[in-house]
């Protein structure tokens, strides 16, 4: 067979010569033991957990080694494409810290080895396609979906693996005059690989993660470009990977089945193979049984819900650097202020088997580095997460960032004896703060006294509040409208004598703090009361009146 006119027929248009292109896309000038490590998602709009787990990993090696992090995008699917997805990938990645060096949509000087978009390389791939025609390592075929399929099934049938290959690699031996007739009679093809692999053959393969593992030899004649003219994703990675310089490769661990299909690739096509690690499944225990994170069962496996709920990027990052490196826990006990840019990140130290992912822990971790957060690092994080998901009157209610200020100090108990260490999302961090605000200030008043007794304590204490009153001065006042009440005014006499009284002082505060924030526990009633203002404090007191 003529394959050098079959390989033009196929694809007639002049393309450079692969020799060009390895002189468009040279080795970096990196320094020794630099990695080059990129993240590769298709724009399906969807970013999820895993893809930050590899990808926290990617950017960790890239530049703990002093190399290169990029993005490349591929879309060889355009039916899965949704808009923005890019967009929303890279603004996700930058919202837990992640930035790339060079990559799709990345204003970077360093953009020498794109474009960064599958679709935009395809001469590239198609120069190469046309090479493998030529050395008769590619061939058309015209079989159709439903050709396909039943070829499958009697597969399936029969119990074997299902493939196109061997006996039902029906194209393969096509003759030069029945492929010129399927052509000229405008069928539709796509290129197979034409494998030279035996699955008699082991190939003993090191891992970066797992360690040396076997693998059969691929025997598939897999699809390398499609009818539109536009690769697979399994010839494209391999081009690209190469011409990008990628030096390591990190992906779950389902790509493991792919990997003889992509080690002959990258040996028909005469490319050195990056390293490869492949990184371990997120699990979850589900009703004491554990299995894999899923789309379909687990919100919390999306970018999305931690952006939603509000967890602080730092937390997200924090707790999966303790399932990616194993002595990262260690490290940050001997260092917990050190940042996490000063860990050493080795790929050794990566997990060989499923990672259990622990929402509970990652709210330790949150509540945990949130406590560490000054009043103002606290404002950002919470305005920055109102101003995308809060209410108009959340987002109100943060435009007075004075007031904003005072409410998250007295809430946090910044600067007090006990910093608070309850808090671990922002979602749940601005609804503490909603009885500040009249519009959204939700009371609901249990008292556990008769109408009589609340409201002869609120109107008293409505006649004496002054909001200029120190603490001191302020519970003075509380103490004598206790007494006025039949309360004791001091704790030691309620205690020695509790039969004198109605109650103690601290049963004429909670009547307060019920009427003023719809609660019976609260930060510093007094403080509140200053942040309110005396109109409001007082407007709530009258308002808070039994019937």
């Amino acid at each position: 067979m003529n394959t050098e006119k079959l390989a033009n027929t196929l694809i007639p248009e002049e393309l450079p010569a692969l020799e060009e292109f390895e002189k468009m896309y040279p080795e970096r000038q990196l320094k020794k033991g630099a990695e080059v490590t990129r993240l590769a998602p298709s724009p399906t709009g969807f970013i999820h957990l895993g893809n930050l787990y590899s990808a926290l990993a990617d950017e960790r090696i890239a530049h703990t080694t002093g190399g290169i992090f990029y993005l490349r995008i591929e879309d060889t699917d355009l039916k899965r494409k949704v808009d923005g997805a890019v967009e929303s990938v890279i603004r996700s990645l930058r919202y837990f810290g992640l930035n790339f060096d060079e990559g799709a949509e990345i204003d970077s000087p360093l953009n020498a080895y794109g474009p960064y978009y599958q679709r935009q390389r395809a001469p590239i791939y198609r120069a190469y396609v046309k090479d493998l025609i030529k050395r008769g390592l590619a061939y058309p075929c015209f079989c159709t979906e439903e050709e396909l399929n039943e070829v499958r099934a009697k597969q399936t049938e029969n119990k074997e693996i299902t493939g196109y290959y061997g006996k039902y690699a029906k194209c393969r031996n096509l003759t030069e005059e029945e492929i010129y007739r399927n052509l000229s009679e405008g069928k539709p093809f796509v290129i197979r690989l034409k494998s030279q692999g035996n699955t008699q053959n082991k190939i003993t393969f090191r891992d970066r993660i797992k360690g040396e593992i076997t693998v059969t030899e691929n025997d598939q004649d897999v699809v390398i470009l499609k009818s539109d003219g536009i690769p697979t994703y399994h010839f494209a990675h391999a081009i690209d990977d190469h011409f990008m310089r990628t030096t390591l490769v990190i992906r779950g661990e389902e790509w493991l089945s792919s990997l003889p299909i992509h080690l002959e690739l990258f040996k028909v096509l005469g490319f050195k193979l990056p390293a490869y690690g492949h990184t371990c499944s997120l699990m979850k225990v589900d009703n004491g049984v554990k299995r894999k994170l899923s789309k379909r069962k687990d919100p919390e496996l999306s970018l999305d819900y931690y952006r939603k709920a509000g967890y602080y990027p730092k937390a997200v990052v924090k707790y999966l650097m303790t399932i990616l490196n194993s002595n990262f826990e260690e490290w940050e006990r001997k260092n917990p202020s050190a940042d996490i840019s000063e860990f050493k990140f080795t790929i050794e130290k990566m997990g060989k088997s499923g990672a259990l992912f622990d929402l509970d822990k990652l709210n330790d971790v949150s509540r945990n580095e949130l406590a560490t957060l000054t009043a103002e690092q606290t404002y950002d994080f919470l305005r920055t997460w109102t101003d995308e998901f809060g209410t108009d009157a959340d987002r109100a209610h943060f435009a007075d960032k004075d007031t904003l200020i005072k409410i998250i100090n007295l809430i946090c108990g910044i600067g007090g004896k006990k910093r608070r260490k309850d808090i671990v999302r922002a979602e749940s961090a601005v609804r503490m703060l909603d009885y500040f605000f009249d519009d959204t200030f939700r009371p609901e008043y249990s008292y556990r006294f008769d109408a009589q007794t609340v409201n002869g304590i609120l109107d008293s204490f409505a006649e004496v509040y002054d909001e200029s009153d120190d603490n001191q001065t302020w519970f003075a006042k509380v103490k004598e409208v206790a007494a006025n009440h039949g309360f004791a005014a001091e704790m030691s006499a309620y205690k020695a004598n509790p039969e004198n009284f109605r109650g103690s002082v601290s049963d004429v505060a909670e009547i307060l703090r019920i009427a003023v924030t719809g609660m019976s526990n609260s930060p510093d009633l007094c403080t509140i009361m200053g942040i309110l203002g005396k109109e409001r404090t007082v407007a709530r007191l009258k308002a808070g009146r039994m019937c």
